[in-house]
């Protein structure tokens, strides 16, 4: 007989270094559990997880796993869909049969008894989810919530202040965020992704159909979504809308209308449409939720926003340095809308690295479109995660589909060189990859330039 998750003791992680992944270490851990884990390679993730006292390795094999993690009555493995099935450790424990649980399982589990409030999307999330957050946690709530990206306010993924309320970043891959049990649940956007899990963009449409139906109390959702529910948009009729948007000194001021009255004076430090549309939703939720609207518009101006999503490097008169995660053709040009508002008339260099193989193929087209808006570009070569290579689908048959003229194919190794020789005022880079390892040393090299 299965125990239940409070009566284990030992939890172990393969792929423990993902960033959902981590949120759930960083949360057994604060709960005393016994906490260990395999990556496949180190990170700043890793790195800290070390140093709350979790052991990692990063060699996939079973002698290096800790004696108590062996005993197969006191310990939970938990593993992401990301880890290949021939993986030696996640075979070992299935054989031996181990209790083994998907994050998203063990998430739906904490859900499962504790008020829920859950953002789903294609696009805008993680960001979501972290003013969320934020908003709760200043206006008083006792609130735990599970991140996708780390915080820039508690450089974190996790934020524990209590078990009343859970936060969550409703998870589309591999279908994971049907295993939530979400009280008020958020879709910020339905485009086409993970097609090498869907197939076909309806299909992907439907699973997001049904983790809205899941919602007990509200569902929110982005004006002319195909999802009945209470709306959010800019400057239109939906029931939570931003109206009378100012820009001063980079921030958003804004009036927000909602079904009962208009809210007035509103501010967001965050850059780009994209991010406000990620404000007003936050907020939506968090008053639906009932947090004190005078707490939420003071806790709304403090959010610092996530790191590697539209993440300033460096911002002087002469240069600018953004990072950001974007991965898919949309948050591409919600990246480059961004830049332009923010820095009009500005020559801008973009760096990208494309995610999968699959994705890449899937939106050959939409990537070249969008990455077309920069004034150049540096591509670097597909990052894998995952998948196997796809014959034919290389960065080089992608970078010729850019309109550009000032465009390039580069290494990790001479990708600063080509950025140095730049007279681009804007950098930035852009992708889901490792390409946010070297995001540090970007900002070394153009400082030490200047």
């Amino acid at each position: 007989m299965k125990k239940e998750i409070k009566d284990i003791q030992n939890i172990y992680f393969i792929g423990i270094g993902g960033i959902g992944m981590s949120a759930l270490a960083r949360y057994f851990n604060f709960l005393g559990k016994n906490v260990a884990g395999y990556d496949k390679t180190p990170s700043a993730i890793t790195r800290s997880l070390e140093e709350l006292g979790i052991a990692i390795h990063f060699d996939d094999n079973i002698e290096e796993i800790a004696l108590p993690f062996l005993d197969k009555e006191e310990t939970l493995i938990i593993y992401t869909p990301a880890i290949p099935k021939q993986h030696s450790e996640l075979q070992y424990f299935q054989k031996q049969a181990f209790q083994i649980m998907k994050r998203a399982e063990v998430l739906g589990s904490i859900t499962h008894d504790v008020y829920t409030l859950a953002v789903a999307g294609t696009h805008g999330k993680t960001t979501t989810t972290a003013i969320l957050a934020h908003l709760l946690k200043e206006s008083g709530a006792k609130v735990t919530a599970f991140l996708g990206g780390i915080s820039e306010n508690y450089n974190s993924n996790l934020v524990l202040e209590g078990n009343e309320v859970v936060v969550v970043e409703a998870d589309e891959f591999d279908r994971s965020f049907l295993q939530l049990y979400p009280d008020i649940a958020a879709v910020t956007s339905m485009d086409a992704d993970h097609l090498d899990i869907y197939g076909e963009a309806d299909e992907l449409q439907k699973s997001f159909e049904e983790f809205a139906s899941r919602a007990k109390d509200h569902l929110l959702v982005r004006k002319g979504l195909s999802l009945e529910g209470m709306t959010f948009g800019i400057a239109d009729d939906s029931d939570y809308s931003a109206h009378n948007i100012t820009i001063t000194n980079g921030v958003y001021n804004f009036d927000l209308k909602t079904p009962e009255t208009v809210i007035k004076g509103l501010h967001l430090n965050l850059p780009g449409k994209h991010n406000l549309l990620n404000a007003i939703t936050a907020f939506a939720i968090a008053q639906l939720y009932g947090s004190p609207t005078e707490l939420l518009a003071k806790a709304l101006l403090t959010f610092k926003g996530v790191q590697r999503r539209f993440s300033y490097q460096i911002r002087t008169e002469e240069l600018v340095y953004i990072d950001d995660y974007a991965h898919h053709p949309t948050e591409i040009e919600a990246v480059h809308q961004a830049v332009r508002e923010m820095h009009p008339e500005k020559e801008v260099l973009a760096i990208f690295q494309p995610h999968l193989f699959s994705r890449t193929q899937d939106f050959a087209d939409e990537f070249a479109s969008s990455l077309s808006l920069f004034d150049e570009l540096l591509m670097l070569d597909i990052y894998p995660a995952r998948e196997l290579p796809i014959a034919g689908v290389t960065s080089s048959w992608l970078l010729e589909k850019v309109t550009l003229n000032n465009k390039k194919l580069v290494t990790k190794e001479n990708m600063i060189t080509h950025i140095k020789e730049s007279s681009a005022q804007v950098i930035v880079t852009i992708g889901a990859g490792d390409i946010g390892e070297k995001v540090q040393e970007i900002k070394e090299a153009l400082n030490s330039e200047n």
